[in-house]
């Protein structure tokens, strides 16, 4: 399932490194970096927050994703 899903820039999920910055994770969903703020903000999503810094495991995208599939 994981190779099937590309980003705007064709790149799949599997070629996303495992730990996203918000940027990484905007281009993913399709999104604005404000909007990728924003559903971190709303604690949508797991992260992690290392100083300023948002860190986003992939596996956490794949499962908002999913359950905003839904």
């Amino acid at each position: 399932m994981e190779s099937s899903v590309t980003s705007e820039k064709g790149k799949r999920i599997k070629d996303y490194p495992d730990i996203l910055d918000v940027s990484q994770m905007a281009q993913l969903l399709h999104v604005s970096k404000k909007t990728a703020y924003k559903i971190l903000g709303e604690n949508r999503t797991l992260y992690l927050r290392i100083g300023r810094q948002y860190r986003i495991p992939k596996v956490n995208i794949m499962r908002y994703m999913r359950m905003a599939a839904e």
